[in-house]
């Protein structure tokens, strides 16, 4: 779709395309980079502005590990990190295991979840924190949030809401 010019000609000036810093259980990871750089290549000749929005995660090693690697490949767009909202444990859980996300014990223990109760609500505090203090802008460039909803719209809302009031 990027290489036809059709968003371009029916006047779409930024377009966002995925991201995976922790990888696609049905991609491999050669040809998510070839991906991700080729489209980067054909916007910035379209002279299209791009966006990047990942998949959600638990764990801000890979994470910044990645944002790393795509600022070495040259790509300077705003990259918006998944974060998976508030929502059940056993949700979060489930999605995890569907998308091919990093869930094992200790991930899960990293990110609040608690694999012996199960029926807990986990949020993205330490997550987000722990994300914030590890990337620089000058380093990192532009990085933003992108809430995945699974507890719901207004829990996530809400969520985000207080959060930032405790700021």
């Amino acid at each position: 779709m990027i290489k036809t010019g059709l968003l371009q000609q029916y006047g779409e000036k930024d377009v966002s395309i995925a991201g995976y810093p922790e990888g696609h259980p049905d991609i491999t990871d050669e040809q998510l980079w070839t991906a991700i750089t080729g489209k980067h290549a054909t916007l910035t000749e379209q002279g299209t502005r791009g966006t990047i929005l990942t998949q959600f995660g638990f764990d801000e090693d890979p994470v910044v590990e990645w944002i790393e690697r795509v600022r070495a490949a040259g790509i300077d767009y705003e990259i918006r990190v998944g974060v998976p909202g508030p929502a059940g444990i056993k949700r979060l859980l489930a999605f995890a295991a569907r998308f091919g996300v990093a869930s094992s014990a200790g991930i899960a223990k990293k990110y609040g979840l608690s694999l012996t109760n199960l029926m807990g609500t986990a949020g993205p505090d330490k997550f987000i924190g722990r994300l914030a203090k590890r990337l620089d802008t000058d380093e990192h460039g532009i990085v933003k949030l992108h809430f995945y909803t699974f507890g719901g719209l207004v829990a996530t809302s809400e969520w985000i809401r207080d959060f930032k009031e405790k700021l």
